[in-house]
């Protein structure tokens, strides 16, 4: 497998980038509007075809690049069907797999961070989760807008995720400290929010305790993320640079 973790800077977003060695195909995992001509200069430096983009959930710090990765390269959009989106061409089911080449990702329902919030697993040795906003380094998702719910949040963590084998990677959707990876066993043993001796009830608490503001992007990255990455009438002039088709330079 071809594998490259990449970072935009602004909103502190990871998008990932996995290709299939046998078919080129590629695809990427929560692409950003502002570095769309960064990734598909990078598709074409490894000689790959980019067969779609997929989001873990209706994100509202940034605006996703899955529109204009479509316009300037033909790729698909893909995501949780739960999102009702139209504008995906491939509609994930809760527990199915999403397949591209000789490489296949299980579609794991995580509520928490949203009520529709996937986080995708690849397995091998060791497995890699692409956790999204759900589980995070040292951390995880707020929980206060989007039908987030801390309750539902610890319950995916425990549930779900901490049933990977130890060894699975975790690769977040965010991290706002320089980290790159971590594993499942880590988490487990020290994450401050969800390690293993934490209640449900500890951790309803540490979440409404946080008390964050609203993300900068809010009011025009989630009626936009879910036109797929469509910018809205009400972006701010500042950051309407990568609304373009055009490749920026």
């Amino acid at each position: 497998m071809i594998f490259r973790q990449l970072f935009e800077t602004s909103s502190s977003s990871y998008t990932y980038l996995l290709g299939c060695e046998t078919s080129r195909l590629a695809i990427l995992i929560d692409p950003v509007l502002e570095t769309v001509s960064r990734d598909l200069e990078l598709i074409q430096q490894l000689g790959l075809s980019l067969y779609a983009t997929l989001e873990t959930h209706v994100h509202a710090d940034h605006l996703t690049g899955a529109r204009k990765l479509k316009q300037l390269s033909g790729c698909q959009i893909a995501g949780p069907a739960l999102d009702k989106l139209a504008c995906r061409d491939i509609q994930l089911d809760v527990d199915t797999t999403f397949r591209w080449g000789e490489l296949e990702l299980t579609c794991l329902h995580v509520p928490g961070h949203t009520d529709t919030h996937f986080a995708y697993y690849l397995a091998g040795e060791p497995g890699m989760l692409f956790s999204g906003d759900s589980l995070m380094i040292d951390g995880c998702g707020r929980t206060d807008f989007q039908a987030g719910n801390a309750a539902e949040m610890y319950r995916s963590i425990h549930d779900h995720l901490y049933t990977l084998p130890n060894d699975t990677l975790l690769y977040p959707g965010h991290d706002y400290q320089g980290r790159r990876v971590s594993s499942i066993g880590q988490e487990k043993a020290r994450n401050p929010r969800l390690k293993l001796d934490i209640s449900p009830a500890e951790f309803e608490q540490i979440m409404t305790d946080l008390k964050l503001p609203q993300p900068t992007k809010i009011q025009f990255a989630v009626p936009g993320n879910e036109a797929c990455g469509k910018c809205p009438d009400n972006v701010p002039a500042e950051f309407k640079k990568p609304c373009g088709v055009e490749i920026q330079g």
